[in-house]
């Protein structure tokens, strides 16, 4: 209960200091910017995956598999070496990748900026994140572990310091050296993501050696016996024999499949600036509307997950385990509530956006055409939220070579519409793109979670019943505020662009009483989430 909790209150909390920190940096940079800066984070996010190269995922499984032969809180003697072994080498792993990207990144940034982003002022920036890749790398498997042996407070202090830290360090450059350059302000935006994650990655180690210290059995109290009832009530027996050292065999194939799929983003992001171009606009527009859309109104749009990404983090070990003790019935339990979560949450705030996509817009970024954006997206969010959760089970169900497949064949297919679509129909034609791969992709990766669960979902119950309630929440919440007498009674005490919170807040309130008076979030539902959530 603790872990979820934490990872979704984190998660809420961080996700909503990060947008509200990108509003402010474009609020100092502009749009323009804002596109060149997401260009660079482009390229910088290619070298991320090539530092970490797989070790998250890889770190969760192996040491969850350990820890699943444990009964309790303390580890036994044999477990700590395997553990042992399990970190070490995924040090080792992450030294080697995370310096062989550092010295791609930093040589190659000349190159980078010149040749594919077209834009010499990114050259500094590129090479200043380069110092990043290293405490990255370490950074992503002491995550993993803390995921694995679900101490995931520890996980969200150093993400929290790491915030905190990047936050202050770029709004006190921004602020008191006032740049009056697109590149100096992107320059010290890198800078403060330096400083945030060597913090982090200190931080995160001393929390490292202290969990394991602090858990580990006292001498002359190993285990005698290695076949336990685990405090979940399942029978573990006994193992002869694990190979340990896997590291490299577990997370390289993941690693490469990671590499193609982000190298094809990369290009994916790459061609959209290109393509604007070739569609009449020039340089300095087609960074704005490339800033505003990937900037500004897809942060924005993915906020909510913060919610829904948090728990789907811990599906990876919970899965993981159950399915290394074969209980199927735990899986599609699993598997079912989540699902049917996300659904009904991902409907909800689609629902909202498209309402209020026009308030939101000119509340948060002075921009209707944010606004007219955040409404034409929209309706894609509940594929969105649900492919990110579909994925996290599939990867959990030791499915993430096929969620690979697809994804890589998505970004594929969005490269190819890009290069099609965009010289033609401009940005239409990257919306056009983004709703055809975002219906293939989480379309294949829904029917192959169904093939392997065995679920069936209830259409009426998932899908029909949330759209007529979220449809009846935004109706009533625009009648209530757009009374003469209730907005005339509001406006003396709230400024009007803030006006617009208060009418989405009164929207989920009535959404989720709506859920609850169709039936559609039923007594049992809230039972069996509430133990989904504690197991």
């Amino acid at each position: 209960m603790l872990n979820g909790f934490l990872l979704s209150a984190s998660a809420i909390v961080m996700r909503s200091v990060s947008v509200s920190f990108n509003i402010y940096v474009s609020s100092k940079i502009g749009q323009s910017g804002m596109g060149l800066l997401t260009l660079i984070m482009s390229v910088y996010g290619f070298a991320v995956t090539v530092a970490t190269s797989g070790i998250n995922l890889a770190v969760v499984r192996l040491v969850s598999g350990e820890m699943s032969y444990e009964s309790g809180d303390k580890i036994g003697k044999k477990t700590e070496q395997r553990v042992n072994k399990i970190m070490k080498d995924a040090l080792l792993y992450c030294l080697f990748f995370s310096s062989v990207a550092t010295l791609l990144l930093y040589f190659g940034a000349n190159t980078c900026a010149s040749v594919f982003l077209d834009d010499k002022r990114a050259v500094s920036s590129l090479r200043l994140l380069s110092l990043t890749l290293i405490p990255i790398s370490i950074s992503s498997a002491l995550n993993g572990y803390f995921c694995a042996v679900r101490r995931i407070y520890k996980n969200v202090v150093a993400q929290f310091f790491e915030q905190g830290v990047k936050i202050f360090t770029v709004s006190s450059l921004l602020i008191l050296l006032a740049p009056k350059s697109v590149e100096l302000s992107c320059l010290f935006v890198s800078l403060g993501g330096v400083i945030s994650e060597t913090g982090s990655l200190l931080l995160s180690s001393f929390l490292y050696f202290f969990d394991r210290k602090l858990h580990r059995l006292p001498k002359g109290d190993f285990e005698k016996n290695r076949d336990v009832v685990s405090k979940k009530g399942f029978f573990i027996a006994k193992r002869e024999r694990l190979e340990v050292g896997k590291i490299a065999s577990v997370a390289f194939p993941l690693a490469l499949g990671s590499y193609a799929r982000s190298l094809l983003l990369t290009i994916e992001h790459l061609a959209i600036p290109w393509g604007l171009k070739r569609s009449g606009i020039d340089a300095t527009g087609a960074l704005s509307s490339y800033g505003i859309l990937h900037g500004m109104v897809f942060p924005l749009l993915l906020f909510p997950t913060a919610v829904l990404g948090a728990f789907s983090s811990l599906l990876v070990p919970e899965l993981s385990q159950a399915q290394e003790q074969n209980d199927t019935s735990r899986i599609k339990s699993i598997v079912s509530r989540v699902f049917y979560f996300s659904l009904l949450f991902s409907l909800g705030v689609s629902g909202i956006f498209i309402c209020f996509s026009g308030e939101i817009g000119n509340a948060l970024y002075a921009s209707s055409e944010a606004g007219e954006l955040i409404r034409i997206l929209s309706p894609l969010i509940p594929l969105m939220y649900l492919d990110g959760a579909v994925d996290a089970m599939l990867k959990g169900l030791g499915e993430q070579i096929y969620t690979m497949r697809v994804n890589i064949i998505d970004s594929f297919m969005s490269i190819l519409l890009i290069l099609t679509l965009l010289p033609s129909m401009g940005i239409q034609g990257y919306i056009t793109a983004i709703f055809l791969t975002e219906i293939f992709n989480t379309s294949f990766s829904i029917l192959r979670l169904m093939k392997v669960t065995k679920i069936n979902p209830p259409v009426l119950k998932w899908v029909i019943k949330p759209l007529i309630n979220i449809i009846a929440a935004t109706l009533i919440s625009r009648l209530v505020f757009n009374s003469r007498f209730f907005y005339s009674f509001l406006i003396k005490f709230i400024n009007g662009e803030q006006l617009v919170f208060f009418e989405i807040g009164l929207c989920v309130l009535l959404y989720f009483v709506f859920a609850r008076l169709s039936g559609t979030v039923s007594k049992t539902d809230i039972v069996l989430a509430k133990k989904l959530i504690k197991s």
